[in-house]
């Protein structure tokens, strides 16, 4: 069988499979079925990341739809919640879907056709439709396995941190260390670079990142090109991951560019995953006036690891940035000496 026929016999049944079956329900039915009105699940649909008809009596709903709506209702966190917050909840998990969703589709793509060559080739006669959908149902469960063993230990992990800090309802202001590190020389690298060659640079870039910062007790907050946002809960942790970002980066033989660091501390707004506030600002400021192969922190980063002697700080002049006047930093270094015993 010729690889496009392949293709489109996967096609076929990957639809219907991860739908739980066929489109056959309008807007309409749904909330008939759901109880949940039609403008609230368009504008739900929408922001999951789904195009939605404007025709109420499109077919568009599955029998997973329907089950997804009733969950909805059940959850009475969203359920309760003004539209707003209902809008920016299914917006942050539809892209959080979408982008998991475009990494693994060459993987399953590819997992799914090697067993249906496999099959084939074990036996001719099988009928290609049952091996391609027993193929798809295969590959499907076991990415599915792995990404709920993914959530459930990162949701515990997430949990742990927010319950020590004192689990509150809805936005939440916490005081953590937030620092960035990007790659100098980023877009000049990118016209230069073939494809291979930059994507093994950002493998390098985010591996060693991503190594430094959950070895000492952070969590990656997001990764976007050339840069990564982390956070941690102490001053002492940022400090500690920002120094082992550019010890990894030193380390990497050339395969990472240099970097530059910077890390602030004090209340941040966590909101769906993410943070905001003047201290992310001054994280990404003092980032940007960094020195390449160095680590800048702001003062209230360097008032809580003062004293501490496993780290070495140069106060610096104060600079005019964008968006702040008077910004002050130090460099952050290593101690080198070891207190006597």
């Amino acid at each position: 069988m010729a690889s496009t026929e392949i293709s489109k016999l996967v096609q076929s049944v990957v639809d219907p499979y991860l739908l739980n079956g066929t489109r056959k329900y309008n807007r309409r039915e749904v909330a008939r079925k759901t109880k949940v009105p039609t403008s609230l699940t368009r504008r739900l649909w929408v922001s999951l990341g789904f195009p939605a008809d404007p025709d109420d009596n499109a077919l568009e709903y599955s029998d997973a739809d329907i089950e997804a709506a009733k969950t909805f209702g059940r959850l009475n966190v969203l359920a309760s919640a003004d539209i707003h917050r209902q809008t920016t909840a299914a917006r942050t998990l539809g892209r959080s879907m979408a982008r998991l969703a475009e990494w693994q589709v060459d993987l399953v793509t590819e997992e799914i056709l090697e067993r249906i060559a496999k099959r084939t080739a074990a036996d001719p006669q099988a009928d290609p439709e049952a091996v391609a959908l027993v193929a798809t149902q295969e590959v499907i469960a076991d990415f599915e396995s792995l990404m709920s063993y993914a959530w459930r230990r990162h949701l515990d992990a997430a949990l742990a941190r927010s319950l020590d800090e004192g689990a509150v309802a809805g936005d939440t202001m916490r005081v953590l260390a937030v620092g960035f590190a990007d790659m100098v020389g980023y877009t000049r690298l990118t016209r230069h670079l073939e494809p291979d060659e930059l994507s093994a640079l950002l493998e390098a870039f985010e591996t060693a990142t991503s190594n430094a910062i959950i070895a000492n007790g952070g969590w990656v907050i997001k990764n976007v090109g050339d840069e990564v946002m982390f956070a941690a809960n102490s001053a002492k942790d940022g400090a500690r991951i920002a120094l082992a970002i550019q010890e990894a980066a030193t380390a990497s033989h050339g395969v990472t560019q240099e970097l530059r660091v910077g890390l602030a501390y004090g209340e941040v707004l966590q909101r769906f995953g993410d943070l905001y506030g003047s201290v992310v600002n001054v994280a990404a400021r003092l980032t940007g006036v960094a020195r390449p192969g160095t680590v800048l922190i702001d003062e209230g980063a360097a008032k809580a690891v003062t004293g501490d002697p496993q780290f070495e700080l140069r106060n610096l002049r104060t600079v005019r940035v964008k968006g702040i006047n008077r910004l002050h930093g130090y460099v952050l270094r290593r101690n080198e000496i070891r207190p006597l015993v």
